[in-house]
């Protein structure tokens, strides 16, 4: 059985914004976030978004981790992050 790399990642909004989650495939994930009504409800009302940053994780545990550790970054904490050598 193949296992599932997770990534984690980080989308600039139209408005400036920045928004992370995780997903199994990244390039699906991106295109429901600007296309569909299955990206999440706070990217739909700032579209078209980039992908800015993204980092694979080997399990859902460890993405999750990482995610929630982000999601507590400021602002400031997060550009730094971008600039970093893990930016895509």
């Amino acid at each position: 059985m193949k296992q599932k790399i997770y990534h984690l990642y980080i989308l600039k909004c139209a408005d400036n914004t920045l928004y992370t989650g995780i997903t199994v495939d990244l390039a699906r994930r991106v295109g429901e976030h600007n296309t569909s009504t299955l990206g999440a409800k706070y990217t739909r009302a700032r579209r078209p978004v980039k992908l800015v940053y993204s980092k694979k994780f080997r399990n859902r545990s460890l993405a999750s981790k990482a995610e929630a550790k982000i999601k507590k970054m400021t602002r400031v904490e997060k550009m730094k992050l971008l600039k970093s050598d893990d930016v895509v």
